[in-house]
């Protein structure tokens, strides 16, 4: 009989992307299932006190409580740390979760963090309203030239915080150049991935210490369920993200982490298909007399067009884009789409159209979303899974109603 433990392909370091999304992380129980077991259980038994005690100071592996650690989860983990290429992920009940975990576990009272100022909405809340109710002081810069955040630096800077490409409208950073400002600080970069995807960037392979994805996007990728994870390195993500995960909560449920399982089994497939028909529609778009503005990664109209191919292996499953006309034009465009939802969500199998003005980023000021170039008009797509001609079909009826 053949020695299968002598195949190469043993080793999860030789299997690509579209094999690990399928295979990694994966354990099975004494019953040999070929689909991932929930394990739906909050503690766990111990054979004897003397292992409970081994278990809890850390000399025996096994699972204690699942707010720590539980078997679905913690293949999902698996699965997710090996797509990345990191050496381990914690799971989150939301993405906000991932992300304010990974922002509060690496500073204290009288630090500061430097970040992009285009973020999420929910992401620049925690940098510039939460953080600072703990003594963390922030500051904002326009993180398209390398060069803003090293003039933003102080000796008490510990966390340089992006989203590359941007939401909504996909500007970009610099991640090697940003990692080595922070690095010569002595700061961590914290990478939120969500609209790359780990299929077409790895941060941490351009110097970021920490990524974090909003698992309710593409990974599930159907409208499903929530979740994020962080991921890193042995000593960040095992070390203050553990912990604080462990004694504060944020902790992801089992039966999430076995629906996002699911999800990633067709990752690969699905932001490749996605990303197709983005690249189409960017094109049309770009052609349309009654669109003023386009942004997609790898379209050459991108002011960063030669990084985005640089930095990004493919061009992104959104297409952010601003009809003639400013609001008005864009609620009418929206309005009278028939294929495409309104809705706030992305990354999902149905295309998903919004108006961050009014949605995502309505709690800013209009001085800072013109800031953030945020303005009355600009739409956010994610393109889904349809046919890329009825979708081509439907935005060009929609134009036409503007």
């Amino acid at each position: 009989m053949a020695d299968k433990s002598a195949n190469p392909l043993f080793d999860p370091k030789a299997r690509k992307a579209q094999t690990l999304v399928v295979h990694g992380g994966l354990e099975r129980s004494q019953h040999g299932e070929t689909s991932e077991a929930i394990f739906f259980n909050s503690g766990f038994v111990y054979p004897t006190s003397a292992g409970a005690e081994a278990r809890f100071n850390g000399e025996e592996p096994g699972h204690i409580y699942s707010r720590f650690s539980n078997p679905t989860v913690e293949m999902f983990q698996q699965r997710a740390a090996l797509l990345e290429g990191a050496e381990l992920a914690r799971g989150t009940a939301t993405g906000m979760a991932a992300v304010t975990t990974a922002v509060m576990s690496q500073l204290r009272a009288g630090d500061h963090i430097v970040a992009a100022r285009a973020l999420f909405g929910g992401c620049r809340y925690v940098v510039e309203t939460h953080m600072p109710r703990f003594g963390v002081a922030s500051t904002l810069v326009d993180g398209r030239d390398p060069d803003n955040f090293a003039r933003a630096m102080r000796p008490n800077t510990k966390v340089v915080f992006v989203e590359t490409p941007t939401n909504p409208t996909l500007e970009l950073v610099d991640l090697r150049a940003v990692a080595e400002i922070a690095h010569a600080h002595g700061a961590v970069l914290i990478v939120d991935n969500v609209f790359a995807t780990p299929i077409w960037q790895k941060p941490l392979e351009l110097g970021a210490d920490i990524v974090t994805y909003s698992a309710t996007k593409h990974m599930d990728g159907q409208g499903r369920a929530m979740g994020g994870v962080i991921l890193g390195n042995r000593d960040i993500v095992g070390g203050d993200i553990h912990t604080l995960i462990r004694q504060t909560g944020p902790s992801m449920s089992p039966f999430n982490a076995w629906v996002l399982l699911k999800g990633l089994e067709t990752l690969s497939l699905r932001v490749k298909a996605m990303t197709e028909t983005a690249g189409r529609i960017a094109d049309f778009l770009a052609n349309h007399p009654k669109i003023e503005l386009i942004s997609y990664p790898h379209h050459k109209s991108h002011p960063q067009y030669d990084l985005a191919r640089r930095q990004m292996s493919g061009g992104s499953t959104l297409v952010s884009f601003t009809p003639r006309g400013g609001k008005e034009a864009a609620f009418k465009l929206a309005d009278a789409l028939a294929i495409i939802a309104i809705s706030n969500n992305l990354g999902d199998a149905k295309s998903i159209i919004s108006h961050p003005a009014t949605t995502t980023h309505e709690r800013f000021s209009d001085a800072e979303k013109a800031e953030m170039d945020i303005t009355p008009g600009l739409l956010r797509l994610s393109v889904g899974l349809e046919d890329a001609d009825d979708l081509i079909a439907d935005l060009s009826f929609a134009l036409d109603q503007v």
